[in-house]
């Protein structure tokens, strides 16, 4: 593959609903510019993009590709993304590398929530972009209705550039609106065709927007639009293009990507109206590693050269594979860069440019371009490559929190090192995911975005590594405390010939009114009942019989412990004599100081649509939850609630499918409170089960 300058390159992602048709747009574009000789289908496993075993399988995107094009003299670096929720991440990191987008919208369904999930991404990241409707060859494709709707979620801005035509009740065509030229399909190109008679009603009312919107480019062509010049078509197209670069024109397109319908249409429009890097990441700001003050670099080739890696993939057999953009300047195999994130310079040995799984080796990437490199050490995804005389780092790319989560256990036995080892290779590649070992309950919690997220990580992790796993409910921490004082004798008197053993405490058990720490412990001996050097061997005893309540078996807090009285002997006491004695004391105490089962209570922000307001409040009360509040968040409502943790497992997925996937919540953990009675009584009847 030949070197591209900056102007000659597109960096073009692909956003959508799942199944929309953005994975055979991909493939339809190399079929079409002749880069591959037979057009893989989604169905039968066999596209460029979709590669990896899990997304053959299950027949959908999982992961983003990157799908380099050449086109008119041209690269448009393709990044197919997944429709699903569950992997965001992939999309967080793939609209992070492009400077363009292009909404997929399917002619049969329509605007989906993943339509206007990928419209609220490419608004984020201040993208130009363009809707292709595809699937029009579909019975049911109404894009009059499509149109509609564009309009009416995403404002004046929608400018259709086709107006199609059907013969026989099949789509046969469209009239270029932007030329008022017909095009008619055949054999997989388009030929040019006479307009259609009849058809000004739709057309007329099309054309006179995109007018209206060149005109509104430049006072020039306003005065020319008053006087009913006619406009030439390259002040039309370079009006067009202003207008697509600044958002006020957003171009709907149309075709049907699994027959190449309009997909040359496509490709041409993204090399006119689409920008290059320069033109929308002009210039890049960030910060200089050792002296962390502000650094700005232009998208330029004579610039010091930065590189970003957005993204990660980890293999068994070649290693970790780091993907970038080439923020400034060239980057040329051979050549040394400074991570800045990690203090460390990293050897670029060979430079690669990736089509789907197949790496093409290239000496060197201009300024705007996109590649990979094998076998850096320490580099993950979000670091930035620099000249280590110019170093910059860059901010990271902003992941949604993972609170899907899920206790993971090995069925091997003694796989548990070889488990931890695999699952921390995959956190390499996958942002969105994170493991944490619990240390009270000893359980590997991994956390995800939500279930189909963990169900693939845990099929890489028996594809890649051979390890086979099964996912349990976390355990909840739960923990025991008291409401009542009592005064208990613990005496431990033991004779086996020769020195015997005796401890005696009397002890005052009342609660600390403290539930973030376990145990106060203070002493009140008059007169040497119990010599000092016993009080710590009373405290030790103390200290080990917190970590297990009475009840449940659960760790004790809010606990204030006396030493009020005791006795000893000469000979026969010892520490380890009064540490069984507290011991004793304490099991004796608590069963009748009232002990109770507190639960922890998580804080949660949940953040849906004004629509779904009563049903979201009426579930977190089902879920014995607290509504603190309610406020205006955009166009969404923000309600934040206190519910126990328990009743959170699984609020990822909940939260999905009441809201059809437009609501988010945050949670943390607030605090400890008693648990009602009848939840207690179940927490105590599992934990017997459990012993």
């Amino acid at each position: 593959m030949k070197t591209y300058t900056m102007d000659q390159i597109r960096n073009v992602v692909l956003l959508g609903h799942g199944g929309c048709g953005k994975t055979t747009i991909a493939e339809a574009m190399l079929y079409v510019t002749g880069q591959i000789k037979r057009q893989g289908k989604v169905d039968e496993g066999n596209t460029v993009s979709d590669y990896d075993p899990e997304e053959i399988r299950r027949k959908f995107s999982i992961n983003t590709s990157i799908i380099p094009v050449e086109w008119k003299d041209a690269k448009i670096n393709i990044l197919d993304t997944p429709g699903y929720f569950d992997f965001v991440g992939e999309v967080k990191q793939a609209v992070r590398a492009a400077d363009s987008a292009i909404i997929v919208v399917s002619a049969k369904s329509g605007i989906e929530v993943g339509t206007e999930k990928a419209w609220e991404y490419a608004e984020e990241a201040n993208l130009p972009r363009m809707i292709f409707v595809n699937a029009m060859d579909d019975e049911h494709a109404n894009l009059p209705k499509i149109l509609e709707e564009l309009k009416e979620k995403f404002g004046k801005c929608i400018a259709p550039f086709q107006v199609p035509f059907k013969e026989n009740e099949r789509f046969a065509g469209f009239v270029n609106v932007v030329k008022m030229e017909g095009r008619r399909f055949a054999n997989g190109t388009v030929v040019p065709c006479d307009i259609p008679e009849g058809m000004e009603d739709e057309i007329d009312p099309v054309r006179n927007m995109i007018l209206e919107a060149v005109a509104e480019t430049s006072e020039e062509l306003m005065e020319k639009y008053f006087n009913e010049e006619e406009f030439t078509l390259e002040e039309i197209q370079e009006a067009l293009h202003k207008g697509v670069l600044d958002g006020s024109i957003v171009p709907v397109l149309c075709g049907t990507a699994l027959n190449n319908t309009g997909i040359r249409v496509l490709l041409n429009s993204i090399i006119e109206y689409m920008p290059n890097p320069s033109e929308v990441h002009a210039v890049l700001k960030g910060k200089n590693p050792k002296t962390e003050k502000d650094e700005e670099r232009k998208c330029a080739v004579d610039e010091p050269t930065s590189v970003f890696v957005f993204k990660t993939i980890v293999d068994p057999y070649i290693g970790r594979l780091s993907i970038f953009k080439v923020y400034s300047g060239k980057l040329k195999a051979d050549s040394v860069l400074y991570n800045g994130n990690k203090d460390v310079e990293e050897k670029i040995s060979h430079i690669y440019v990736l089509k789907g799984k197949e790496q093409i080796e290239v000496s060197e990437l201009n300024s705007g371009d996109i590649g990979a490199v094998a076998k850096l050490h320490d580099t993950m995804t979000g670091d930035t490559l620099s000249d280590p005389s110019k170093p910059i780092i860059y901010p990271p790319i902003e992941f949604p929190e993972s609170l899907m989560q899920m206790a993971v256990f090995p069925k091997g036995k003694g796989d548990e090192e070889k488990m931890s080892s695999g699952l921390q290779r995959l956190m390499e590649e996958d942002p969105t995911f994170h493991i944490f070992l619990d240390k009270e309950t000893h359980e590997e919690i991994i956390y995800g975005i939500g279930e189909q997220h963990l169900d693939v990580i845990i099929n890489k992790l028996k594809s890649k590594f051979k390890i086979e796993v099964e996912l349990l409910p976390p355990t909840i921490p739960y923990r025991e405390t008291i409401k009542g004082k009592v005064k208990v004798q613990g005496k431990h008197k033991k004779q086996s010939g020769g020195h015997g053993q005796y401890g005696d405490v009397w002890m005052e058990f009342e609660p600390s009114g403290n539930l973030e720490v376990p145990y106060i412990f203070e002493e009140k001996i008059f007169g040497g009942a119990v010599p000092k050097q016993y009080f710590p061997a009373v405290e030790k005893g103390l200290q080990e019989s917190v970590k297990h309540g009475v009840l449940a078996g659960y760790p004790v807090v809010g606990l204030k412990a006396t030493l009020v009285d005791g006795s000893y002997h000469p000979v026969d006491s010892s520490e380890m004599a009064f540490k069984i004695a507290t011991s004793i004391a304490f099991k004796e105490g608590l069963l009748k100081a009232k002990p109770v089962i507190l639960e922890p209570i998580v804080k949660v922000t949940v953040t849906v649509p004004d629509e779904y307001t009563g049903d979201i409040m009426g579930d977190l009360n089902k879920r014995r939850g607290r509504i603190l509040g309610m406020a205006p968040k955009g166009k969404y409502q923000q309600i934040d609630a206190e519910v126990p943790m328990a009743e959170m497992f699984k609020y990822a997925t909940d939260l999905r499918s009441m809201t059809q996937a437009r609501g988010s919540f945050t949670m943390k953990f607030d605090r400890y409170e008693e648990a009602p009675h009848d939840v207690q009584q179940k927490v105590i009847e599992a934990r017997k089960k459990e012993a």
